[in-house]
């Protein structure tokens, strides 16, 4: 019996008011694997990302989480009913979500910006919050930073401390929107070398990123977004070595020249 994807998502469609961001778009993610998303500017990669995650409605389409629908009650009636915000919330607590901007409170501590959604959304104990905390901030080479103020940090440290923040709530898939693109080259680095651990850890990811090395070393699988659909995808060795269309060669040609 195949296993049922951590994350599947089906014929998904978004649009805002007459702009179609999303023009159906369906792609599996198996447990344990990397799969990236690449593409120029405005191709539907972030929306996806957020769509995936519930922080835009879809127009049309399901997203399933172990099988389980994040959109939907489940039920035969027809149409399906769409769940309540709580419903939502609740599940979305296994989607551990990393922006662009790290979103830190500036005037408390690293340990306590990790601390919170544990101790608040899953309703840990305040002791064994702090122990995850710590243990996320070791993963994330970050343990001797606990106490400092997360204004005192670097970017890449914010960020980091973001990706721990995400790992503390242990989602089942960690959703990464374009991490490092608000970081200086150095600062990338320590960041994608988080995340290229993350992986070699089996972490379960879905990123959107515009660092092609990067997705051609971690990911298991690619997916090019083109006009809101997956114009190609397959194994990072047949997306960056062996493209088949020409928007797909036409992207990556640039994406070189402006290495």
């Amino acid at each position: 019996m195949a296993e049922i994807p951590t994350i599947r998502v089906t014929d998904l469609h978004k649009a805002f008011g007459t702009l179609e961001v999303l023009r159906g778009i369906s792609f599996d993610v198996q447990r344990g694997s990397v799969v990236s998303m690449v593409g120029a500017s405005g191709s539907g990669k972030s929306t996806l990302l957020r769509c995936v995650n519930h922080l835009e409605t879809a127009t049309a389409g399901d997203v399933l989480i172990d099988g389980v629908s994040l959109c939907f009650q489940e039920g035969k009636s027809a149409p399906r009913k769409p769940r309540s915000l709580a419903q939502i919330n609740h599940m979305r607590r296994d989607l551990g979500m990393v922006f662009q901007q790290f979103n830190l409170w500036p005037h408390t501590t690293v340990l306590e910006n990790v601390v919170e959604a544990p101790r608040h959304v899953r309703g840990m104990a305040r002791a064994h919050a702090r122990d995850i905390a710590r243990s996320c901030l070791e993963r994330v080479h970050l343990s001797d930073k606990a106490d400092v103020y997360s204004a005192r940090l670097s970017g890449g440290q914010q960020q980091r401390v973001a990706i721990a923040r995400a790992l503390a709530m242990q989602p089942k898939v960690m959703l990464f929107d374009e991490a490092t693109s608000s970081l200086d080259p150095e600062l990338t680095d320590e960041v994608l070398a988080v995340m290229r651990d993350l992986a070699r850890d089996g972490t379960t990811m879905i990123v959107v990123t515009h660092e092609m090395a990067f997705a051609r070393e971690v990911s298991d699988h690619v997916m090019f977004l083109h006009n809101g659909l997956i114009e190609e995808q397959g194994p990072p060795s047949d997306v960056f070595e062996r493209p088949q269309t020409e928007r797909l060669r036409q992207f990556l040609n640039k994406a070189q020249r402006s290495r």
